[in-house]
């Protein structure tokens, strides 16, 4: 299962970035709904990279839990983010309602973009400490994931943080740590023997 696991992050975490390079060139409503669809279905994926990275490293159920935990927080308040920008703002939108910047996704500060990072800066952030803190292993390659799950939680705290607290750009930490960081796992997943 480790190895379906490592490619459907794999896969996911490619598309996920291919939908922000189409909405970042194009700008239209298709591409931003498909970067939507990808950031809600990119959560629960996540959740199971680190389900199959927590088994790997024979994390205490304590942290597991906790990371579970963390993580079904990402996923509903993400979801809770995008299928409101979806269904409710975009659409008083093209209606030709004027829904103030501080609704939207897109715009900081805004209600919707504070609970987007809140699900995947402060909660994915902590799901990957919970997992890096607890792994103990003597193999080289397990301490390597380790590390790695340290690094991404750090930088999707850092990217969370900074925003709220100091610039809004440095956010753009944080996608590295839980995407371009989730893809480094599912590779070296897939790799373990």
């Amino acid at each position: 299962m480790t190895k379906k696991i490592s490619v459907i992050g794999i896969i996911t975490c490619v598309l996920y970035f291919l939908s922000v390079g189409l909405f970042l060139i194009t700008k239209s409503e298709v591409a931003l709904t498909a970067w939507e669809l990808m950031t809600i279905f990119s959560a629960p994926v996540v959740l199971f990279v680190l389900l199959e990275l927590s088994n790997s490293l024979s994390i205490t159920s304590l942290y597991k839990n906790a990371m579970l935990a963390f993580m079904a927080c990402t996923c509903a308040l993400t979801g809770a983010a995008h299928i409101v920008n979806i269904t409710v703002t975009r659409r008083l939108i093209n209606e030709g309602v004027l829904v103030p910047v501080y609704f939207r996704i897109g715009f900081w500060p805004s209600v919707e973009m504070a609970i987007d990072y809140l699900a995947w800066g402060f909660f994915t952030g902590l799901a990957f400490l919970c997992v890096g803190l607890s792994a103990k292993s003597s193999d080289k390659s397990k301490r390597i994931m380790k590390l790695n799950a340290l690094v991404c939680g750090m930088l999707c705290l850092i990217g969370f943080l900074g925003t709220v607290f100091i610039n809004e750009n440095i956010w753009y930490i944080a996608p590295i740590g839980y995407g371009i960081g989730t893809m480094i796992i599912c590779i070296q997943l897939y790799s373990m023997k």
